[in-house]
């Protein structure tokens, strides 16, 4: 039987900052997850490092420290896939006085410390402004953009590369603790065999179902009601060539994004609706997309309609229960709760939290983790740089592919950059010409990349590839699809294979 100091369950952004930062410390650490990494709410969000200017609105200014501190030390850990990011936010005669948003802002620049980023400022909008025409006055300050799902992969292979065991496709059944550890039953989802596993810890970080996960596997109540709420986006054909965001506060209160994405598309989102049914089955409805369509509509003179929408993604945010009125209104804030029933073999749950704070979070829980483990080193993760994110600059170490691989066109180049950075050339380095590529699935995505994913990033079916390693699904045609699902099928696991997603693809 496997023994274990700790494991994980839930392969989402927390989990996989828990498995890398203990593994760090040098924990024995198994983290399992029901499906693939990052494939519920860590891939679902509007994919932003920010400090959450409308938490203002609800006094949340420790939860904005923090975030806001915490962006400035992720921007370092990974250049490859998080930059930062400009936002416009224009103002209207519904919203409050240009005094008060400006007020706001000075808060935001000055409630931590900010080397990386510019202080807001106010703008105007000119008759050559993307937006319409009644919209002339606004203010511009600056956040960050992050790939969700890459940046849990990183995490879990920075933990592998310390030691750490991921099983994907792996759900825990079982979790019973006696005298001497946790007495842990995992089930391997595709061929349903059991693993039996001992653990002196374990840490609850199974987001939208950490409640369930009492009853079901722990079968004691949960200690906190946990309040899930829908977030949906939209992707569409690039509403503006501006390298820049803009968000829009519309009559209701509520607050979406629109984002330049993969060049030459626009995420618009999110909302904020209460989900009551099964987290693995959420899905934007009719009444989401026209609402994301009309607000955006409301500001831009460029219009769109549900027509041209070229993809949606929602996802379930699992927040803390603190009886807001209002979906929008619940805190993003996290608390842990930790059970020993006077042992030396806790359970650590993770209620709560947002992508921006992950990495504090995860140091915490460890920090409380460790209380039981006292030859475990200290924190060490706040200056430590994430898999592939060896490099000053995107462009820089983009021209030294181009020199290195002169045979890459410049647009493979840019995608490899964003989405490894210096782990691309682990598949790089054992071609000589793009013949040496392998098969070509179609917009850049070779058969070398691909068997990279499966062998060093736990790929293996075509969601994994096409929408978690990469965005490849808003470009590859439905026959392109099915040749690469094909080409799986024979080459990974019995669980790998053509499997739906939330993206549609675009007609014609």
């Amino acid at each position: 039987m496997q023994s274990v100091d700790i494991l994980i369950i839930g392969g989402g952004i927390n989990g996989a900052g828990i498995a890398a930062d203990a593994s760090g410390r040098g924990l024995k650490v198994l983290l399992c997850e029901q499906n693939d990494l990052a494939s519920a709410t860590s891939s679902n969000s509007s994919k932003l490092i920010h400090g959450g200017l409308r938490y203002l609105e609800n006094y949340q200014f420790r939860l904005v420290r923090e975030a806001l501190r915490e962006r400035e030390v992720l921007l370092k850990k990974a250049p490859h896939i998080m930059w930062p990011l400009s936002f416009r936010l224009p103002h209207q005669a519904h919203l409050r006085s240009p005094w008060m948003i400006r007020m706001g802002l000075f808060i935001y620049d000055h409630l931590a410390w900010r080397n990386t980023l510019p202080a807001s400022k106010a703008i105007e909008f000119n008759r050559d402004s993307v937006l319409n025409s009644s919209i002339t006055q606004g203010f511009e300050y600056a956040d960050g953009w992050v790939d969700d799902a890459r940046l849990v992969i990183l995490n879990a292979q920075a933990a592998h590369n310390l030691g750490a065991t991921i099983a994907t496709r792996t759900r825990c059944i079982k979790a019973t603790r006696n005298a001497d550890y946790w007495d842990v039953t995992l089930e391997q989802q595709a061929s349903k065999q059991h693993l039996n596993i001992k653990a002196k810890s374990v840490v609850n970080a199974a987001g939208p179902w950490v409640a369930s996960l009492f009853e079901d596997v722990f079968t004691q109540p949960t200690p906190h009601i946990v309040r899930l709420v829908k977030g949906s986006h939209i992707v569409v054909p690039r509403i503006h060539s501006q390298p820049v965001a803009y968000i829009l506060q519309n009559e209701d209160g509520r607050i979406v994004f629109v984002i330049p994405y993969e060049d030459d598309f626009s995420l618009i989102g999110t909302t904020d609706v209460d989900y009551e049914g099964n987290p693995s089955e959420v899905a934007i409805d009719e009444d989401e997309i026209n609402y994301l369509v009309n607000v955006t509509n409301q500001h831009f003179k460029q219009q769109i309609s549900a027509d041209d929408v070229v993809g949606t993604y929602s996802g379930v945010r699992p927040l803390l229960n603190d009886e807001s009125d209002s979906a929008q209104a619940v805190t993003r804030d996290y608390t842990f709760e930790v059970t020993t029933e006077d042992t030396d073999y806790p359970l650590l749950s993770v209620f709560g939290g947002k992508i921006t704070t992950y990495r504090k979070l995860s140091e915490a829980a460890v920090n409380k983790v460790c209380e039981y483990f006292p030859h475990a080193a200290g924190a060490w993760t706040k200056t430590a740089t994430l898999p592939g994110g060896e490099f000053k600059s995107r462009a820089e170490y983009g021209a030294t592919l181009q020199a290195k691989y002169s045979w890459l066109r410049t647009q493979m180049i840019n995608r490899y950059v964003r989405n490894y950075g210096t782990l691309c050339e682990t598949f790089l380095a054992k071609c000589a010409a793009i013949e040496d590529m392998g098969t070509d699935f179609g917009g850049g995505l070779y058969q070398a990349e691909v068997d990279y994913l499966i062998e060093s990033e736990w790929a293996s079916d075509l969601d994994d590839i096409l929408w978690r390693r990469t965005k490849m699904g808003m470009v590859l045609s439905s026959s392109q699809k099915q040749q690469l699902a094909d080409y799986l099928l024979s080459n990974t696991e019995p669980q790998g294979g053509y499997s739906s997603h939330s993206y549609q693809q675009q007609a014609g």
